[in-house]
């Protein structure tokens, strides 16, 4: 077990909810206790493995975890996610939120793309205060995934427009407490609205990326599978596992 994911749990399923978007049924091994926060997120390390991704919880309940992953074009979990990975063991780490209405809040707006959809799915099951959500997808409004009054915007795969759907909106009266994520840069933007425009203060609103946009996706010089199979092969454990993938990409470094 490692120190950077220290919980457990095997794959039970996957169901395909649009064409971006996969739910990962897993069983944890008992050790992973939710925060009750619910924008919460944890690390996911999927095996052959070293880097981990960071992904909402959609729900857990006793052992049974949900994850809601977006499909990209490529990356670590997408290719993972859409082989027969039912019955593999993945690594978990800590749960974190940062959900937190202000004890004036009269009102809750949530904006997010695709990838904000777990959160806010959540959020709306549990939050008690009047509730508007913008939802933007490439995909057909998922039905029954968010509240039936969520205004759902159109964005092709890796675009986004948030910033521009924002600062159109009309807000309700008094303080209320907006939260939103989705590509930095965009986050960026609605940050600046939220505090130079509307004059907002950081207890009102959590604006946060989920993903960027401009980095683009870097081919690692280290390739860790044959890294982890020579690993596991002769027994070893995953500290020393991660331990050797550290040492060969230090080495290809100074190479």
């Amino acid at each position: 077990m490692s120190s950077r994911t220290p919980h457990r749990a095997v794959v039970q399923g996957v169901e395909r909810l649009s064409e971006h978007l996969l739910r990962l049924e897993l069983e944890t091994d008992g050790s992973l206790v939710s925060t009750g926060v619910p924008d919460e997120w944890l690390a996911l390390t999927v095996p052959g493995q070293f880097q981990t991704r960071y992904y909402t919880v959609r729900s857990l309940v006793d052992r049974r975890l949900l994850l809601d992953v977006v499909v990209h074009d490529v990356g670590l979990v997408t290719a993972w996610a859409q082989t027969d990975c039912v019955g593999d063991e993945v690594g978990l780490g800590v749960p974190k939120g940062s959900y937190a209405p202000p004890a004036d809040a009269g009102w809750v707006v949530l904006a997010g793309d695709l990838t904000a959809l777990p959160a806010m799915a959540r959020i709306a099951e549990q939050e008690t205060l009047p509730l508007v959500v913008h939802a933007e997808s490439a995909d057909a409004p998922l039905g029954g995934y968010l509240p039936e009054a969520t205004t759902w915007h159109h964005a092709e795969p890796g675009e986004s427009r948030l910033a521009e759907v924002v600062a159109g909106l009309d807000w309700p009266e008094g303080p209320g407490y907006f939260w939103m994520a989705g590509e930095s840069a965009q986050m960026r933007d609605i940050r600046r609205h939220c505090r130079r425009d509307l004059g907002w203060d950081t207890r009102h609103h959590e604006v946060m990326g989920y993903w960027s946009g401009s980095r683009g996706r870097q081919t690692r010089q280290v390739d860790p599978g044959p890294i982890y199979a020579r690993g596991r092969a002769l027994g070893h454990s995953e500290e020393q596992i991660w331990a050797a993938y550290d040492a060969a990409r230090e080495g290809d470094r100074h190479g």
